[in-house]
C-alpha cells in the first residue's frame, strides 16, 4: 500500500517561501500526485497536482506563485511556494492515485486514494 508523509511546513512571514515534500514508500506506474490545502471549517481545495507522464495543474488561486515537481528517483514530489500570504495559512496534505486513461489528473479529493497525515503552513502579516 502506499504511504505519504509530507514534511517542509512551518511559520513565514508574508513574502516568503517554503518547500513542501512528499515521500511516497511507492507509487503505481500510471500516477497521480496532489497537493490539497484546508482551513479549518473549509472544504480541502485542490493546489496542484502531478501525473507520471509530466502533467501538472497549478489551482488559478495559486498560479505565478506556487510550483509543483518531483524526483522519480525517491520517489519525492515537491510544492513549491513562494511570496506567501497570510491567505495561504492552511494545513497541506499529499495525496496519490493511479491514474486510469485521462491524461490530466483529477482535482476532487473523492478520486485519491492515499492520503498523507498534512504539513502546516502558517503566514503571518
Amino acid at each position: 500500500e502506499v504511504q505519504l508523509a509530507e514534511s517542509g511546513g512551518g511559520s513565514v512571514q508574508a513574502g516568503g517561501s517554503l518547500r513542501l515534500s512528499c515521500a511516497a514508500s511507492e507509487l503505481p506506474a500510471r500516477y497521480c500526485v496532489a497537493w490539497f490545502r484546508q482551513v479549518l471549517g473549509k472544504e480541502r481545495e485542490a493546489v496542484a497536482n502531478i501525473a507520471d507522464n509530466g502533467n501538472t495543474m497549478i489551482a488559478v488561486s495559486v498560479k505565478g506563485r506556487y510550483t509543483i515537481s518531483r524526483d522519480n528517483a525517491k520517489p519525492t514530489m515537491y510544492l513549491h511556494l513562494n511570496t506567501l500570504q497570510p491567505e495561504d495559512t492552511a494545513l497541506y496534505f499529499c495525496a496519490a492515485t493511479s491514474r486510469t486513461f485521462a491524461t490530466s489528473c483529477a482535482t476532487a479529493p473523492s478520486s485519491y486514494s492515499y492520503w498523507g497525515q498534512g504539513t502546516e503552513v502558517t503566514v503571518s502579516s
